[in-house]
This record gives structure tokens, sequence and C-alpha cells, in this order.
């Protein structure tokens, strides 16, 4: 097992290490689920669902943004149309003591898309998406060869049953 790595941010969380969710009302919710079906829904077809002004639209989405409940606005990218045909999970273990550079090497590569944070026998898990197994193997190669990564284990993706952009609101 590892030492507990926790970031002074996370220990000053509230609700046992976790930020305080933001309060939102039905219309903000309303909104963030019309926004992550269609981010380019026009403000007019937004305010006559809601029931709202066009200014009221606006300016609640300039408030979840300010909030940074929406971090952004981007396309999703179908990654094999793209050419990003392999993904690859990896689980990683870290010398405790180096464990913030692992994390800070990990996000420089960019065939890494996520990073997590987790508890149990890994450290870390990455997902990792390359165009064939060759570019795999450089990246696992650059991964193997960050100071302070012990090990890793690389799961090859065969199918995706599920992956989903959307975040449920309750």
């Amino acid at each position: 097992m590892r030492s507990k790595h926790f970031h002074s941010e996370l220990d000053n969380r509230e609700n046992g290490g976790y930020m305080k969710p933001i309060e939102l009302d039905e219309i903000d919710k309303k909104l963030l689920m019309i926004l992550q079906e269609n981010a380019k829904t026009p403000y007019s077809k937004i305010s006559g669902v809601l029931g709202v002004s066009e200014a009221t639209v606006h300016l609640r989405i300039k408030k979840l943004l300010k909030l940074g409940v929406i971090k952004n606005f981007q396309a999703i990218v179908d990654a094999e149309k793209v050419g990003k045909n392999v993904l690859a999970i990896v689980a990683i273990t870290a010398t405790p003591q180096k464990y913030e550079q692992v994390l800070e090497e990990l996000k420089k590569i960019d065939d890494v898309y996520e990073i997590y944070d987790v508890t149990g026998e890994y450290y870390t898990i990455t997902k990792v998406r390359v165009k064939n197994r060759d570019e795999l193997a450089k990246v696992l190669d650059r991964i193997g060869s960050i100071d302070g990564v012990q090990s890793t284990r690389t799961m090859y993706v065969l199918r995706v049953i599920k992956e989903e952009t959307k975040i449920r609101i309750d």
C-alpha cells in the first residue's frame, strides 16, 4: 500500500476531501442539460424551453462559467475517425516521494488524455489514445522512463461499451 499523498487542496476541502457542490436551481439544471446535449443551441430556443428571457440565459451561462460549473465549450471528436484507433488504460505505481513529479511528467505527454489519482494497488490510472501499437509502445516506454515510476500495467481496450461525456445533474 502507498502512503497518503493527498494534496493540501484536497485536505482543505469540505465534505471529507471533496469540494462542496455549487447550489443550482431548476433553471440552472435544465440549462446545463440542454447545453450538454448541444452547446450550440441558440439562446432563443433555450429561453423558450426554460420560459425565461434570452438575457437571463446569457447571464446564467456567464455565471456558470465564472463559477467553473461549465468548464468550457468544445467539440467532442470521435477519436477513431481522426486516426486514434488504439485506446489503452495504464495503471501506474510510483515512488511516494516522487509521485507529484510523476504526475507533472504524465501531463506533458500528448497522447495521455486523462490522468486519475486513485486509491488501491495503483497510484494513478491514465487513458492513452494513439494511432497504432507502435505509438503505444513509444508512449509506454516514455511513461516507464519517468523518474519515480516503479511499474505500469497496461490494459488494451478491445471495444468501448459506454463512454459518456454528459454529467447527470440531480
